[in-house]
């Protein structure tokens, strides 16, 4: 597996697969062709049925100013959900000949009026979490784990007497640390943004942002676990508005799944008192589930529904949680186990094609659902019959198993039954 620094990425909402790794194919693409004076971008799948409400033109476009856009939704049998196609122009030596473009794509002189020649035709998938992969090519080849699922992890740290926080500093090394510091002060600046800010979220669904009323909302004589909820509830919820409304936030493991993770970590440091250095411990544990799950299932929502990004999410916090309460690995696996077998089948229907409903609600839901999910591991981890693995396999095979209208096309569920004047 890789390094589980790749699972965090800081950048723009409000989707990973959508902005982050096309805006990431594009630079990419760019850097490699300097010469390049013109760029063609189809997209297919999921890209192109939900792509404008996600902000994909725009990510390209601000990788790569002037770049010509076309979305195609009659191909299929493509090779990921969200897959592009990069055609790159240069201009022709001896201004003859060549495959030429005009400034619309369409085959005349380009923009200057000098005939161009295509010098590249790439295609690229954006596979979750914001990796993208060009066809033909190897993947990150940076493997630092050479475990492939949660039950060779978990014989390492038996054989050998260690935690998984132990393993981890092991393969990882110093240089996580740092990173980790990094992504945590990004996860707790999409919080406070969030819950400062007020106003409706861009896209004509006019969904008014609601982080702020649930933090300053207090029920009279409220209980301790309402706030709790509340709360948590609250930071999920500036979280993923902020991601909506385009803003900085991290991948966890996706922008559609973003505020699970530190909706439940700012609470844990910030209103229970958890010190940095344990949250950063959790993040690094969370990391590794996710990890997992990405190498032997997936990520995106465009490939296997809301599962991959919800599912996961929930999964990555409820094992890390349980890290942070000092539970054993049998109970950290336990607790990931429980959060993603509970959110198998669901599916993603983004409203819209916007990351807003169900999208935001669903982040804070997962966020109480992983900390229910501890409390079973805590007391019930010997008597357990399917193991995280057995679970993540299914995950993927649900996923393969869903009709494209369920996984973000935009083409069914709630997308296709909500009606705004409802």
């Amino acid at each position: 597996m890789k390094s589980i620094q790749t699972v965090y990425k800081i950048g723009n909402g409000p989707s990973s697969s959508h902005t982050v790794g096309p805006y990431t194919a594009a630079c990419e693409v760019a850097r490699r062709y300097p010469q390049m004076t013109g760029m063609t971008v189809t997209l297919y799948g999921s890209l192109a049925f939900t792509g404008a409400g996600h902000g994909t033109e725009k990510a390209i476009r601000t990788a790569v100013p002037g770049a010509v856009i076309r979305t195609d939704t009659q191909t299929r049998d493509l090779p990921h959900p969200n897959t592009m196609r990069f055609e790159v122009y240069a201009p022709c030596a001896d201004g003859t000949g060549g495959s030429e473009r005009g400034a619309d794509g369409t085959g005349v002189p380009g923009k200057d009026g000098a005939p161009e020649k295509k010098i590249a035709d790439l295609r690229v998938f954006s596979v979750g979490g914001g990796s993208v992969l060009f066809e033909g090519e190897p993947a990150d080849s940076r493997d630092v784990w050479p475990e492939a699922g949660f039950s060779q992890i978990m014989e390492v740290c038996r054989g050998r007497g260690i935690t998984l926080k132990d393993l981890i500093a092991e393969r990882e090394g110093p240089a996580l640390r740092t990173y980790l510091k990094e992504v945590w002060e990004a996860m707790q600046a999409s919080v406070r943004r969030g819950l400062a800010a007020d106003g409706v979220l861009p896209g004509g669904l006019e969904v008014a942002r609601k982080a702020r009323i649930l933090f300053e909302t207090r029920c009279y004589n409220e209980p301790q676990d309402v706030t709790m909820n509340r709360l948590i509830a609250a930071y999920a919820y500036a979280v993923c508005e902020e991601n909506a409304d385009g803003n900085i936030v991290v991948t966890a493991p996706t922008c559609g799944s973003c505020g699970v993770l530190p909706g439940v970590l700012y609470y844990m440091q910030h209103d229970r008192g958890f010190p940095e250095e344990e949250i950063l411990d959790t993040l690094a544990v969370a990391a590794v589930i996710g990890n997992v799950i990405r190498t032997n299932a997936s990520i995106s929502g465009a490939e296997c529904g809301c599962q991959a990004e919800i599912g996961s999410a929930c999964s990555m916090t409820a094992g890390g949680l349980a890290s942070l309460f000092g539970l054993d690995i049998s109970q950290i696996e336990y607790a990931a186990e429980i959060a993603m077998e509970h959110n198998l089948g669901l599916t993603c229907d983004p409203v819209g094609g916007l990351v807003q409903i169900p999208c935001i609600e669903r982040n804070a839901v997962a966020a109480m659902r992983a900390i229910s999910a501890v409390n079973l591991s805590r007391f019930l981890s010997s008597t357990r019959k399917i193991s995280f693995d057995q679970v993540v396999a299914t995950m993927y095979r649900t996923g393969l198993d869903m009709d494209e209208k369920y996984r973000e096309t935009s083409h069914g569920g709630l997308a296709a039954i909500y009606r705004k004047d409802r």
